[in-house]
């Protein structure tokens, strides 16, 4: 059994989170990032390709032949069974992905950044959970700004997430992003010495 501290890093679409673990990143702090296992896990050449293909359908394919997965996130964000039919392709293998990387992991605590974590009842997998709670119109802006996705396709991802109350009831930890950068900084850097000595106290 690994004896790395695994801290579940959350929150809803916009708060935060890569920007937070970007500064954990620049501690030494190793990072796991779903979305990231999930496209590795999922490229042309891997076995759980071909059952999202037999799921959804060539159409959901880019003229490359790579999933397009704007595309896909319209189809599963409209409709709840098409999603619920893509995690459960999908979310045995990523935590499959994130055990084995945990195992190689030679520091005392890894971050793994987890967006849906309380919408699909992950908690238990990780020793500790991290919210990044924002302000939904701080939200809305940073997404609008940096994603090339339309009002409707985010209003349903907002959706489908639980609210902040509900998330906020599951945190450990929490860092509140609606302040400066400084600010963030300050918050990770305090987490960081917690986590150290938590992660001390396990081993």
């Amino acid at each position: 059994m690994t004896t790395t501290l695994t801290i579940a890093l959350t929150g809803g679409i916009g708060s935060g989170k890569s920007s937070v673990a970007s500064i954990f990143e620049n501690l030494g702090v190793p990072i796991l990032d779903t979305d990231i296992i999930a496209k590795e896990i999922s490229m042309p050449d891997m076995p759980i390709f071909k059952n999202i293909i037999n799921e959804f359908g060539k159409e959901i394919l880019t003229d490359s032949g790579q999933l397009d997965r704007i595309k896909l996130a319209n189809i599963i964000f409209n409709n709840t069974q098409k999603r619920i039919k893509l995690e459960g392709i999908m979310h045995p293998e990523i935590f499959k992905s994130i055990k084995t990387k945990v195992d190689l992991i030679n520091y005392p605590y890894c971050v793994v950044i987890i967006p849906l974590l309380v919408e699909t009842k992950t908690m238990k997998n990780f020793d500790r959970v991290l919210v990044i709670d924002s302000e939904e119109n701080n939200q809305i802006k940073r997404v609008l700004e940096r994603d090339k996705i339309s009002p409707e396709l985010l209003n349903n991802i907002i959706k489908i997430q639980v609210n902040r109350v509900e998330r906020l009831k599951h945190a450990d930890d929490i860092i509140n992003n609606n302040g400066t950068i400084d600010d963030l900084n300050k918050s990770v850097d305090f987490l960081h010495k917690k986590y150290l000595k938590i992660s001390n106290k396990k081993n």
